[in-house]
């Protein structure tokens, strides 16, 4: 008996850690993205997003973001997540590479709350710095977690939202700046 609570204890944990983060790419559309299936309703695709949240700097930002450009790209990741720190420098090209009116990115900090002490956001700020990621990073709210990441199982978990708010495509882990490249693109042809 002995031996089996310390098995359920590394079981659970090995469980915990080979969720926590996505290598690899899993992509739900809806039916007006690129390479869309037809597998989601109506009803989906007319969901919108309302939230209000803080960044890094202490702003409020809320939900009207997104009317501010044709594509927001929504990047959920975590400081514990190899995966996503690694393809934030090519995020951050990505970010500087378009006019303003037509797309941006917005990082969600899945770990990091609002109420996180100073010391934890100076080491955010310097994870930030390091990978290039410039662009707004979210901290964590109930608003936040009941509006858009109640179904995020993994990190990094991308949005892609328009101008109404709505989430075109939900990419689950990390990819190469060239192929989110390939779907910003796809996207805004559409546009």
């Amino acid at each position: 008996m002995n031996r089996v609570k310390p098995l359920c204890i590394l079981l659970a944990a090995s469980l915990l850690l080979l969720g926590g983060c996505a290598k690899t790419e899993l992509s739900r559309t809806s039916p007006d993205s690129p390479g869309a299936d037809s597998g989601q309703s109506a009803a989906d695709q007319a969901e919108t997003i309302s939230f209000e949240a803080v960044d890094m700097e202490g702003n409020t930002v809320t939900a009207d973001v997104f009317s501010e450009t044709e594509l927001t790209m929504v990047n959920v990741w975590a400081t514990y997540c190899r995966p996503c720190l690694q393809e934030m420098p090519g995020l951050g090209e990505l970010a500087g590479e378009y006019e303003s009116e037509e797309f941006q990115i917005l990082g969600i900090i899945s770990d990091v709350p609002e109420s996180v002490k100073p010391e934890t956001l100076e080491l955010v700020a310097e994870l930030i710095e390091k990978t290039g990621a410039d662009y707004p990073h979210l901290l964590l709210n109930r608003s936040l977690n009941d509006s858009l990441l109640t179904d995020v199982t993994a990190v990094p978990t991308t949005f892609f939202i328009d101008k109404d708010g709505r989430v075109l495509e939900t990419v689950i882990g990390a990819m190469e700046k060239s192929a989110w490249e390939e779907k910003i693109n796809g996207f805004l042809e559409k546009e």
